[in-house]
């Protein structure tokens, strides 16, 4: 399907070809991707936990690179030396921003505006630049009353919104999103799906990778499902997805429904009939000795 997509609208954002990925010892993290990924595209990566989908998001950062196969962005081919050699390396970290599932793998500057300044400074901005970004992104992102406190010592939604101020100040094209929903409370989230919104209105491509199946319903329209071999299982729009049982079964996304079959049925235990409430129309479980079901 990633051919299909390059083929109809042009050069991709990027474009994995047949790529493995192996940690040091043999570890296998990824199996044969292949898929492309447009301009502007929301792009949800989903899996069980240890499917792959942060290292997937590694690759595309160009925080590892492939055991096999080719990862390219904007052209150009991820490798080693590619993102070590300029102009290549100052423009991809100019264009691609990553947010880290944990924020405070992410903060480490004495105070939340030194933290928002060191990504433009590091780009070699003017001094002009980078006091009127970041003036406009404390005013956006609603942070001007935290901008002399430590990152360290915020909450955890607190902490999101600086992980994600720091990296939009440096205005990428695309940004990668690990687990951006973990851990937020409801108003938090809410506020976070908003402003991935108004991202995507203004042009920017996101790459999300999620469990959380009620997240990426709100902020993707396409969905990478990997398996928990490693494997690209689909890859097509997000309702698809979500309305497949039998993929997100097999993906480990949702539990069985009881309507399923149930392999374990002759070996469930139910309450003795001398405890059940019959004048009620509804059993009270847990409420008596256990008996084998007949």
């Amino acid at each position: 399907m990633g051919g299909d997509r390059e083929s109809s609208l042009g050069e991709p954002i990027y474009h994995v070809e047949n790529v493995d990925y192996s940690y040091p010892g043999g570890l296998s993290a990824l199996r044969d991707l292949r898929f492309s990924i447009q301009a502007n595209e929301r792009v949800a990566v989903l899996g069980a936990n240890a499917s792959g989908k942060s290292t997937l998001l590694h690759l595309l950062n160009g925080l590892h690179f492939p055991s096999r196969g080719r990862v390219r962005a904007f052209g150009v081919p991820l490798t080693e030396e590619s993102v070590e050699t300029l102009p290549f390396s100052r423009q991809f970290r100019r264009q691609v921003g990553f947010l880290f599932q944990n924020s405070d793998a992410q903060l480490f500057c004495t105070t939340v505006e030194e933290e928002l300044a060191f990504g433009p400074l590091q780009l070699r901005l003017s001094a002009d630049a980078v006091r009127q970004r970041l003036e406009e992104t404390l005013q956006l992102f609603e942070i001007g009353h935290l901008r002399d406190r430590s990152p360290q010592s915020l909450s955890g939604g607190e902490k999101k919104k600086v992980a994600l101020a720091s990296v939009f100040i440096c205005g990428p094209q695309v940004i990668l999103l690990d687990e951006p929903s973990a851990g937020l409370d409801p108003r938090t989230q809410q506020w976070l799906v908003a402003f991935l919104d108004l991202l995507h209105r203004s042009g920017v491509t996101l790459v999300i990778a999620s469990h959380d199946l009620g997240f990426v319903t709100e902020t993707t329209e396409r969905a990478l499902v990997l398996s928990e071999e490693h494997r690209l299982l689909f890859d097509g729009a997000v309702p698809d997805a979500l309305g497949n049982l039998d993929l997100l079964l097999s993906a480990n996304l949702i539990r069985a429904h009881a309507h399923r079959p149930d392999p374990l049925a002759p070996l469930r235990l139910h309450i003795h009939e001398t405890w059940h409430d019959h004048d009620s129309p509804t059993e009270k479980p847990g409420q008596g000795s256990l008996s084998e079901k007949p």
